[in-house]
């Protein structure tokens, strides 16, 4: 199956911007969106953004709508997440996920996760 890791993440000021990479290797053809998710220490897991790798069609969540930027490198199996105007309560692991499926933001359509990277953003 697909192995997805992501990087980037670190420790960032309010206002501030950071880019997330998320890399996958093995058999990628088998899916259709990739997506972001974050949880917070004591939080569930939330969806934040997700891409169409056939059309690029891009979806978000509301409170990262006009901030957060998710784009796709389908040449080289990789998902970014730009992140602008970072703010206390994107602080979260951020995790990059795989389906076979249409866009959606539940966790649970999910097929591949890779193990997350810490976002934290300070005042």
């Amino acid at each position: 199956q697909v192995q997805l890791e992501e990087s980037g993440g670190g420790l960032v000021q309010a206002g501030g911007s950071m880019r997330l990479t998320c890399t996958a290797s093995g058999r990628t053809s088998d899916f259709y969106t990739v997506a972001w998710f974050r949880q917070a220490p004591a939080k569930e897991r939330d969806f934040v953004a997700a891409i169409s790798l056939g059309g690029g069609a891009e979806y978000y969540a509301d409170s990262v709508q006009g901030r957060f930027t998710i784009s796709r490198d389908n040449s080289k199996n990789t998902i970014y997440l730009q992140m602008n105007r970072l703010e206390p309560e994107d602080t979260a692991v951020y995790f990059c996920a795989a389906q076979s499926s249409l866009a959606t933001r539940r966790p649970n359509d999910y097929n591949s996760w890779g193990q997350g990277t810490q976002v934290t953003v300070s005042s």
